[in-house]
């Protein structure tokens, strides 16, 4: 999911916390710790100290400053250039927090796709046969394609009388108007979700058997137009794929976990290497070839995201990494050895502790100010 407060926040940052004192709403000032620092405790090497940030290039700043008599002052000047050279991870200066100056419940280490690259090899070799899995949206792209294929079922405007009629009861059970189009119920319910009176779960479901009524063909059919005309070659992050191109080629099978529509993912992930056999995403129930208004629950979601994994993969293979972004990926991140956070969104910041060793990835360096 991605808008409002759920896989579509945006990575924002604020600025980066003094040593010692504590972030944002009671969590601490932890800082992700740079590539080359030392790790701490933990599966994955969290901790350690915070990153020497560098400054932006700057010309000589001259600040007055008042003695015990004034008027009379007199100037400092700081020259900044001799730091302006310096390569930096955090994306922060001395004189102002970036965006990469993330606040974290604990301090959480950076580390770059070859370091994750490096810990999954070597437990490939000392533990033969596991699996590497991964989140979809947010994570292997921006944006999320569970909600192109529902904004672009809205505009398409085909809903048929029985979405309709599911739609309709979950509208009257929230005290949301069911008057006008099955589009229009379907817009209100989203609305309440984007403010926080419908659960993000339920949502994910609706977007799945919104559908209900069109044959199994259709569905999949408009799901390849969706994600054939929303440029996912463009909203790739590369730090993940170089990570998983590496598996792929050492022979790990990767797992593609998504909550968004079974039919989406299979589209999207087919263009990033992931056959259908290898998506495990939200299904909706069929009855015959004709999509029904339900799902197949768990969906892959919060918990349900390793419930339906560990499915398909087995309850005893290893999982040797997992990659996600928001907080509804904790499970899924919690199951792995090397459990990595991609842009993390502020619900997995928040939720850090819950995760032991949980490594953020370094993005992509043509990515990191705007993917």
């Amino acid at each position: 999911m991605v808008a409002g407060a759920h896989e579509g926040e945006t990575a924002d940052a604020g600025p980066a916390p003094d040593a010692g004192q504590g972030g944002d709403e009671g969590m601490g000032g932890g800082a992700p710790v740079a590539p080359g620092a030392a790790p701490g405790s933990g599966r994955a090497g969290a901790g350690g100290g915070a990153p020497c940030a560098c400054a932006v290039v700057a010309v000589p700043i001259e600040i007055p400053i008042a003695t015990a008599r004034p008027p009379r002052a007199i100037t400092v000047r700081i020259d900044l250039s001799i730091f302006s050279n310096r390569p930096f991870v955090g994306g922060a200066s001395l004189v102002e927090a970036g965006r990469r100056a993330i606040r974290y419940a604990r301090e959480v280490q950076l580390q770059t796709a070859d370091d994750v690259w490096a810990r999954i090899e070597a437990l490939a070799r000392e533990h033969p046969g596991g699996v590497v899995a991964t989140d979809g949206d947010g994570t292997l792209w921006s944006g999320d394609v569970g909600e192109d294929l529902f904004h672009a079922f809205l505009d398409r405007g085909r809903v048929e009388p029985q979405a309709v009629e599911a739609l309709s009861s979950i509208a009257r059970a929230h005290d949301l108007s069911d008057a006008g189009k099955g589009s229009d119920i379907a817009r209100r319910i989203y609305g309440a979700y984007l403010e926080g009176a419908y659960p993000e779960e339920r949502t994910c479901e609706l977007m799945t058997w919104c559908f209900a009524g069109w044959t199994r063909d259709e569905v999949q059919a408009f799901a390849g137009e969706v994600v054939a005309r929303g440029n996912l070659s463009g909203r790739l992050h590369g730090e993940v794929h170089a990570v998983l191109a590496r598996a792929q080629a050492a022979g790990i099978e990767r797992v593609l976990v998504s909550a968004s529509p079974f039919a989406v993912v299979k589209e999207a992930g087919a263009r990033v290497g992931f056959d259908a056999s290898r998506v495990v995403a939200a299904l909706p129930r069929f009855d015959g070839e004709r999509m029904l208004a339900g799902v197949e629950a768990p969906i892959p979601y919060g918990e349900g995201k390793m419930h339906r994994l560990r499915e398909r993969v087995g309850a005893e293979r290893r999982i040797y990494a997992s990659f996600g972004d928001n907080g509804f990926d904790v499970a899924l991140l919690s199951g792995a050895d090397v459990p990595v956070a991609v842009r993390p969104k502020a619900k997995l910041r928040a939720r850090a502790a819950e995760v032991p060793g949980l490594v953020e990835l370094v993005p992509a360096p043509r990515q990191r100010e705007g993917g």
